[in-house]
């Protein structure tokens, strides 16, 4: 999957005051191939992350998946041209869906790269659609920072699932570390042992 991000910094000065703000915004393309499904994210906030707001036009027929222990399905009417049966799923930063496109499309998510001290949910023992919450690709631990216990399985899509253990005598990542692309989400499920629930990014734009 290839994928471009692009984050340019506004400073603003508060009132009164010496300290300062740093909002960057930037914009990340997610090229998707025709009739296949894609697990992606949206890693850039926005006043509404909702399915019709980051997704608006379609293309008709397009499909987006939500998991809640089970699919939900969104579906861009050719008729009416809105998500059916309602575009208010909630796609926010460090969550994910399928997204599949009857014709080569390119998705395009706009907002604020978040910053500081940033939480996203891990259940212990239940499967989940999880992404970085913020737009940095790398290797899921060492650059990313989730918080992997043995026993832990990160599955990754990309045409076919790729399943990811972490060993619980090694403690490493088997068969190998993932390495998850900018705009990318994964399945995780934390083993039912597993005493870390929160994967903590404290996280600054340069």
């Amino acid at each position: 999957m290839g994928l471009a991000v692009l984050a340019a910094g506004a400073v603003t000065a508060v009132a009164q005051s010496n300290v300062y703000s740093l909002n960057v915004v930037g914009y990340i393309n997610i090229p998707v191939t025709a009739n296949q499904n894609f697990l992606i994210a949206n890693q850039l906030n926005t006043t509404n992350n909702t399915l019709g707001s980051l997704i608006p036009n379609g293309p008709p027929g397009a499909i987006f998946q939500k998991f809640n222990g089970g699919f939900s399905a969104f579906v861009f009417d050719d008729l009416d041209l809105v998500w059916t049966p309602n575009g208010n799923v909630s796609i926010n930063p460090g969550e994910g869906g399928f997204y599949k496109s009857p014709t080569a499309t390119t998705l395009t998510f706009v907002g604020e790269v978040l910053q500081g001290s940033l939480t996203n949910t891990l259940p212990i023992g239940l499967q989940a659609i999880r992404s970085s919450i913020v737009p940095q690709a790398g290797l899921i631990t060492t650059d990313l920072g989730l918080p992997a216990e043995p026993g832990d399985i990160l599955q990754t899509y990309n045409g076919g699932f790729s399943a990811f253990v972490f060993d619980d005598l090694d403690l490493v990542w088997t068969p190998s570390q993932p390495n998850i692309p900018v705009g990318a989400s994964f399945f995780y499920k934390k083993s039912p042992t597993a005493t870390q629930s929160r994967w903590i990014r404290n996280f600054t734009v340069n």
